[in-house]
């Protein structure tokens, strides 16, 4: 957490906020059965006016949904905010066969009985968790209903056949939604006003810089831009339709640089875990002549970060 906190003051973020934070953590106390749910971000989320935004309405006792195209780092930025705040994550996937069963609990025999089966919802609600709904447009409206009295002001969850379910006062629902994916739709009026909305921003070339300089501490500054903007072109790519989004993945360009590191060529790296993203062959090739043009498939490790 501290390493966060000195990140977020790094940033520039309100100082009122990180105050919050820290009043916040103070107050309320992990149970220690879930210390482990409690994230270890491997990236930290750069932009800090999407921070600032987050954190308030967090503080203020909202429940947020995270809103935006692929690769705008809605998954990371809720792994950061259990980690900032010290609470334990439950991760719901959602998909057409989410039901509400599986998000509340079930019955299930135990060898001996029927007992209760308690679901993420109902753990992170019970035990102040942190409940990060994952493309939550993927799922049917009846599975969501569930969760109308857990995010509005009733601020319960009523398992029938057996207890009402205060939510605890530290617990926040954090969803996330891609736009026009095969399978998602729009989310019904009565969820989306349920929640504080953030439409989320694609990470900016500066921005972009600083986290692969974070992640390799030893990259080579012309490289680190060099990887830099190849993500920005491949991005105006997909934003003018040239290619499929496909080959738009961020983690994708930093698993090609612990490729790299690894002893791979550049070439090799890339085409790994950029180029094969996409199966068309036309589009496979537009995205090798747009990597070629900035890194020599031939780059190795030395070349890239040195010694």
């Amino acid at each position: 957490m501290t390493d966060i906190l000195e990140f977020l003051k790094n940033e520039g973020l309100n100082q009122e906020l990180i105050d919050g934070i820290k009043d916040f953590r103070a107050k309320y106390a992990s149970h220690n059965e879930y210390i482990s749910r409690i994230p270890e971000p491997e990236y930290l989320y750069y932009g800090k006016d999407t921070w600032e935004e987050a954190v308030a309405a967090i503080l203020a006792g909202r429940n947020i949904l995270l809103a935006g195209p692929k690769a705008t780092g809605k998954n990371v930025l809720a792994d950061n905010l259990a980690a900032v705040f010290g609470r334990p994550e439950w991760n719901v996937s959602f998909h057409i066969n989410t039901d509400a069963a599986y998000l509340i609990g079930t019955d299930t025999y135990d060898g001996q009985k029927v007992v209760f089966r308690p679901g993420p919802i109902y753990l992170a609600a019970s035990n102040g968790g942190f409940a990060v709904l994952d493309e939550i447009n993927m799922a049917k409206n009846e599975a969501l209903a569930v969760l109308h009295s857990a995010l509005d002001f009733r601020h319960i969850i009523d398992v029938p056949g057996y207890d009402k379910i205060n939510i605890a006062p530290d617990c926040r629902f954090i969803a996330t939604m891609n736009y026009g994916y095969a399978g998602t739709r729009d989310l019904n009026e009565a969820l989306s006003s349920r929640f504080v909305i953030l439409s989320m921003k694609p990470i900016d070339e500066a921005d972009l810089i600083r986290l692969i300089k974070r992640s390799y501490p030893d990259i080579k500054d012309s490289f680190a831009a060099q990887f830099a903007k190849l993500f920005a072109e491949i991005a105006l790519k997909a934003e003018n339709a040239e290619i499929s989004e496909h080959a738009l993945d961020l983690r994708g360009l930093l698993d090609a640089l612990s490729l790299i590191r690894m002893g791979l060529k550049a070439g090799q790296a890339l085409e790994l875990c950029i180029v094969n993203k996409t199966f068309d062959e036309y589009e496979r090739g537009l995205i090798k002549d747009c990597i070629n043009s900035r890194i020599p498939a031939e780059l190795d490790r030395l070349a890239v970060f040195g010694a």
